[in-house]
This record gives structure tokens, C-alpha cells and sequence, in this order.
């Protein structure tokens, strides 16, 4: 076997690898603000505070709101997940292992960006937290109202995912589950099942924190949290002679971090 890989095939498979992040590997990259291109080991996302409106004397000057402004920074790290593709083994196999290794890895680097963010959604202080029940609709309306008393704004970036324990005691909740599922053609994820309702898009995710038998589930507005990207998803293979086989590498620097702990709501439920 040559000693080097055409380069056309390495940027096809960098594609598939990209194609495969973008369309499985994360589910909640889409719902947080997002900053692509970082210089560096971190950054920042601005926090503005509330403003007020006031009144002026004619011909006065207009007051100043003097809205509190927070840098809040987002360090960001490299993550890794490669594997060797036998040369041998390559012509024993039915199928491409190449592009096995890239969903793999992508999907891989996806939950690891999913678990970047359930980090810093955890990071928040809110709680919903009645441990003796599952998740009910007296938590729901709990937590719905908080989020109307801390001003969160509800204007159709509002988000909650739930673990599946949740997800099929919400489908026992009439009014949640006598309403349609959103179309294909809403969701931004391709293969998950996902419902609107109270203004906020609801869906499962299997990666949520759980301790002591009680899941933490999240309900929170697009801004809240910060998703900083360094390098995307990219991929690199290599031939070693020594090992006779390739080695297929995917990496990513990134970094997530609450920008506005109002702007998210933690709710435990037993399982």
C-alpha cells in the first residue's frame, strides 16, 4: 500500500466527518449563542444588565440608562477521538471502514460539545427540586413561572431538555401530549423527537446529569449560555508504517460557559 493518501480522498473524508457532526453529533449546538472562529485559549460573551426608561425636561438632556455590562469568560479546550483503520483488514470487510471511524468520531466530538454545555447549564443556581416525585406538571408550571418572574424573554428561544424518563411522563400529561409534534421541517435536528409547547421547544436528551436516582433537567433561553469554538470539527489521517494501518483522527477546541444564570431553570425529577 503507498505510504501516502491522495489528498482528494482526506478532504472527503474531512467533508463526511463535518457532514456527520453537523447532522447527528450534537443536538443542543443550535439552541445557545454561538462564537465561531476564537483566537486563543479563551474569550468572552457580554452580559448587559436591565435598562430603565425615564423621563426628560424640555430641551434636557435624555437620561442615561447606565445598563451594568459583565465580560464573562469561556475557556476553551482540545478534545480528540481517533482510531487506527487496519490496511488488511480494510480488504476483509464489506463496508468502508473509513467512513464508520468518521460517523464515530464525529458523534464522539458531538456529545462531547452536548456535555460542554449540560455542564454550564448546571453550573446555574435555579432549582426546581421536589426529589420524591417525577416530572409533574406542578414542576413545569414551577418552573414556567419563575422564568416569567426573572423576565426571561419569550420570544421563541426558549429551550428545555429532559431525560427519557421525563420525556414519557410528559407524554402522559394531557396538556402536553394532546398537542401535535412539531413537523420535520421545524426542527433543526434531524432524527430527534422534539414537541413546542409553552412557548419553548421541548426534547429528550440521554446525556443529562442523574444522581442518586434524580435527573436534572434544563429549561433555559438561547442567550444564557455561551458555546465558543476555537477549531471545528477536522479531521486527520495518517499512515504508519509500523503498525501497517491508518490513523484517523478527529478534533475540535471548544468551550461553553452561563452567561446569565436567570436565564435557567434546573428541574429534578426522581426516576
Amino acid at each position: 500500500m503507498s505510504v501516502t493518501i491522495d489528498k482528494s480522498f482526506v478532504d472527503h473524508f474531512q467533508a463526511d466527518v463535518h457532514q456527520a457532526y453537523q447532522r447527528m453529533g450534537s443536538k443542543l449546538r443550535n439552541t445557545v449563542r454561538v462564537k465561531n472562529s476564537v483566537k486563543g485559549a479563551s474569550t468572552v460573551f457580554q452580559k448587559v444588565g436591565k435598562g430603565k426608561a425615564t423621563t426628560k425636561a424640555r430641551h434636557g438632556k435624555v437620561p442615561v440608562m447606565n445598563a451594568e455590562h459583565e465580560a464573562v469568560r469561556c475557556d476553551l479546550r482540545d478534545y480528540y477521538a481517533g482510531d487506527w483503520v487496519d490496511a488488511l483488514d480494510e480488504l476483509k470487510t464489506n463496508h468502508d471502514e473509513k467512513m464508520v471511524l468518521a460517523n464515530a468520531g464525529a458523534y464522539a466530538l458531538g456529545r462531547k460539545t452536548d456535555d460542554l454545555i449540560i455542564n454550564a447549564l448546571a453550573s446555574g443556581e435555579e432549582l426546581i427540586d421536589h426529589n420524591d416525585t417525577g416530572l409533574a406538571l406542578g414542576k413545569v408550571m414551577a418552573a414556567f413561572e419563575g422564568m416569567g418572574n426573572r423576565d426571561v424573554p419569550d420570544d421563541g428561544q426558549r429551550y428545555a431538555i429532559v431525560g427519557w424518563k421525563q420525556w414519557s411522563e410528559l407524554l402522559q400529561i394531557p396538556e402536553f401530549s394532546n398537542a401535535d409534534y412539531v413537523g420535520d421541517d421545524d426542527l433543526p435536528w434531524k432524527g430527534t423527537q422534539a414537541k413546542r409547547w409553552l412557548g419553548t421547544l421541548w426534547m429528550p436528551h440521554s446525556g443529562l446529569p442523574v444522581a442518586d436516582g434524580i435527573r436534572s433537567c434544563f429549561w433555559y433561553h438561547r442567550t444564557a449560555i455561551g458555546h465558543a469554538i476555537g477549531a471545528d470539527v477536522q479531521s486527520d489521517i495518517t499512515w504508519h508504517g509500523d503498525h501497517a494501518a491508518h490513523f484517523v483522527n478527529n478534533s475540535m477546541s471548544q468551550g461553553a460557559v452561563l452567561v446569565d444564570d436567570a436565564g435557567v431553570s434546573c428541574i429534578r425529577a426522581k426516576e
